[in-house]
């Protein structure tokens, strides 16, 4: 593979639409950032009660860091455009012109909270999810398209609901289309049969047809449009495709792509992506709390939950132990020699609630042991332990139920740059860390999945391969500190952790 690389060198963009910024990013086929482009995610305020975002903003955005990108770096051998997104925001256009036909709405706006309720009482909850792959949220598709239907049912004439990554491709390629790791968000997509849930869709006087053609991750949808290329300097013959669910797309990126495998991306919330084989769904993936869906790597499926205060706790806690915030530097210094084994205190990060397994927005945050002789050193060692305990319950719970021994995760993120806290967390889950060398995982993975897609990689560990090859950084796990920490584990925190959570 190597060889062939080095005959026959391309290099590939990604699009990343996200909720804080949008970005465009310029590889080369072993995962090297060349350069990038970044825009701030802008909402606007209809004065009516929502938020949304401007399509034409959007899209203008993303032409202007393309030109960017291939002014500043050339374009000849680009031949893969993958685009990446926020999961659940959309926005209807017009099947045969694309006119926008209704209003861009994000994943957060809370407008379509009660048809929320008009959805749940349709099925029990294990029956919604054993459908879906997801506990039923105003986040999804569905209700938001139940919304804009009790506002105004003109707009669904001729209309396509397209995800951001769906609109993106289109003003692109032409092409209308989802992949299955956006079509499973919607709320309307059998996860079983892997295809539009006609029935369950048109019992809410909705028709099927509002939804695009299902392509899988990363097919090529077709080339850029010929005006288009031309305006953005780009290859005519470069293939536009949706890689995908952001953070799925970021797993493929990393290596986490074999049953097992996790990524882990170390944020102020900790996000967590597991590989498994395609199975069906029952109570105990349901009582896991965690959502589950269609991998972008074919012929798998994923499990996604986390930690919505992981490194969250970490800034939280560097704001009450300095009156700026404690640097990084002073936090690696006095963390240098922590990893010895488990600390006295025990922290509970639950500064925004819990997350899975057990989710509840109303648990709250706990030190608990804490003495007068206890300082910042002891307070940091408590709370990097307690996030990789909260790390490790969700590990726990995912391996039971996904059959797979999870002994291999692959962390990108600011927080990978705390040693300590990543030998904390190989060592409680008995885990390998791998630390590839990736800029921009999101990013990187729709590239990749177009790559892969467009068969120019043959599979998704030839992927893992190529992206690794500038060499990877691996923390491995210590038995005799996973066996004290598996006891404080076992004996102290998990049954304190379900009393804290009585008290929600």
């Amino acid at each position: 593979m190597q060889q062939e690389m080095e005959e026959n060198k391309m290099r590939m963009i990604g699009i990343d639409l996200g909720t804080t910024n949008r970005k465009v990013g310029l590889f080369t086929e072993t995962g090297e950032l060349i350069g990038m482009a970044s825009r701030p995610t802008l909402t606007v305020d209809t004065g009516l009660g929502f938020v949304v975002y401007d399509p034409e903003e959007m899209w203008q955005d993303v032409a202007q860091m393309i030109q960017e990108v291939t002014a500043q770096h050339g374009s000849d051998d680009i031949a893969h455009i993958g685009i990446t997104s926020m999961a659940e925001s959309g926005l209807l256009v017009n099947r045969h012109t694309g006119a926008v036909q209704s209003p861009f709405l994000p994943w957060f706006e809370t407008c379509s909270s009660p048809q929320v309720e008009r959805i749940r009482q349709a099925g029990t909850p294990l029956e919604l999810f054993q459908r879906t792959g997801l506990h039923l949220s105003f986040k999804h598709g569905l209700p938001k398209l139940l919304w804009l239907q009790d506002r105004d049912p003109n707009m669904f004439e001729d209309a396509v609901w397209l995800s951001v990554s769906g609109y993106i491709a289109y003003r692109l390629s032409g092409a209308m289309a989802c992949d299955p790791t956006l079509a499973t968000r919607t709320f309307a997509y059998d996860i079983a049969s892997e295809s539009w849930d006609r029935p369950w869709i048109e019992q809410f006087g909705l028709s099927v047809d509002i939804f695009p053609e299902v392509q899988p991750s990363g097919a090529p949808l077709g080339t850029v449009l010929p005006a288009i290329a031309q305006e953005l300097r780009l290859p005519e013959e470069a293939q536009v495709a949706i890689g995908g669910h952001d953070h799925v797309c970021a797993a493929l990126a990393v290596g986490a792509v074999a049953p097992g495998d996790v990524y882990v991306s170390m944020g102020t919330a900790e996000t967590l992506v597991g590989t498994i084989t395609k199975r069906p769904l029952g109570e105990a993936e349901f009582a896991t709390g965690l959502s589950y869906g269609i991998h972008v790597v074919p012929g798998y499926s994923f499990w996604m939950g986390g930690n919505p205060s992981s490194g969250g706790s970490i800034e939280w806690i560097r704001r009450q132990l300095a009156d700026d915030a404690l640097s990084y530097e002073v936090i690696c210094e006095l963390m240098s020699d922590i990893n010895d084994g488990p600390g006295d205190a025990l922290f509970f990060p639950y500064l925004s609630g819990s997350g899975a397994p057990y989710p509840n927005s109303r648990t709250r945050a706990a030190f608990i042991g804490l003495s007068q002789a206890h300082g910042k050193k002891e307070l940091l060692q408590a709370v990097l332990e307690g996030t990789a305990y909260q790390l490790e319950m969700i590990r726990r719970s995912a391996e039971q139920t996904s059959g797979h021994a999870i002994r291999a995760m692959w962390a990108v993120g600011g927080g990978t740059r705390l040693t300590a806290w990543l030998q904390t967390k190989a060592d409680v889950s008995n885990a390998t860390l791998t630390i590839p060398p990736v800029e921009e995982a999101t990013m990187l993975g729709a590239a990749c999945a177009a790559a892969l897609g467009a068969g120019y990689f043959a599979s998704a560990a030839e992927v893992r391969a190529a992206m690794q090859s500038r060499g990877v950084k691996t923390i491995e796990p210590v038995a005799e500190r996973h066996d004290a920490y598996r006891q404080v584990f076992e004996q102290k925190y998990e049954p304190l952790a379900e009393q804290l959570r009585r008290f929600s």
